[in-house]
């Protein structure tokens, strides 16, 4: 089953509770909350009130998405906040399988996320330590990107890098993700699809989920 994860960046904040009021409705499986500091990435998004507010509300899963500096400071904090999955950056991470471990101590799933120019052999001592890997489709920091083509021979070699291995994580595919590439993406192995712009941005999101939900698991891989 692919999972289709809404991301909150891209919904109208003046509107939030009704936002995932509708999601609870939908068929998406997970909601997204992307953090943005202005260090890591060149942006700043939202933090710990907004994830405790959604939480309140949400009656899925919240995939709490770190691009930030030195995320290990934060990461009891978001677990108390309502996280379920805790990714960090790779790229921010010297000590990567320390971060993972504090993330699996605080009973949540733990993600590593990709830059779109990182090599997808780096992950080869991290893969059998986490439940997810986001591979990052745009230069994260900031919605409603392009999605970057060569996406799609970096998931082919994530997903052999998973299958040699013998690990069980999750490829998620961050950025640009629409009703155009979607079926491509879960037909070369992408397990969660993070959708933002194409959902918010459409006249009807609850549509737009449910064709994306349909399309890409009628995918056999």
């Amino acid at each position: 089953m692919v999972r289709i994860a809404p991301s909150l960046l891209a919904a109208d904040f003046t509107r939030l509770g009704e936002v995932v009021h509708m999601l609870n409705q939908s068929e998406a499986d997970w909601l997204h909350c992307d953090i943005m500091d202005g260090r890591f990435v060149p942006n700043l998004s939202f933090g710990l009130p907004v994830v405790q507010a959604v939480r309140r509300v949400a009656a899925k899963p919240l995939d709490v998405h770190l691009m930030i500096a030195e995320p290990e400071h934060y990461l009891s904090a978001f677990a108390d906040a309502g996280a379920d999955v805790l990714t960090v950056h790779l790229e921010a991470c010297p000590h990567l399988h320390r971060v993972i471990q504090a993330i699996h101590q605080l009973g949540l799933k733990a993600g590593v996320a990709v830059n779109p120019h990182t090599s997808i052999g780096l992950l080869s001592d991290i893969i059998h330590d986490v439940e997810v890997v986001c591979l990052m489709s745009v230069n994260p920091g900031f919605g409603g990107q392009a999605f970057i083509p060569h996406t799609f021979s970096r998931l082919a070699q994530l997903r052999e890098l998973i299958a040699q291995s013998g690990a069980r994580a999750q490829i998620e595919v961050d950025g640009g993700v629409d009703l155009s590439n979607a079926a491509a993406l879960a037909a070369q192995g992408a397990n969660i699809l993070v959708a933002g712009n194409s959902v918010f941005s459409s006249a009807d999101p609850l549509e737009t989920i449910r064709q994306m939900k349909r399309q890409t698991n009628t995918i056999s891989v």
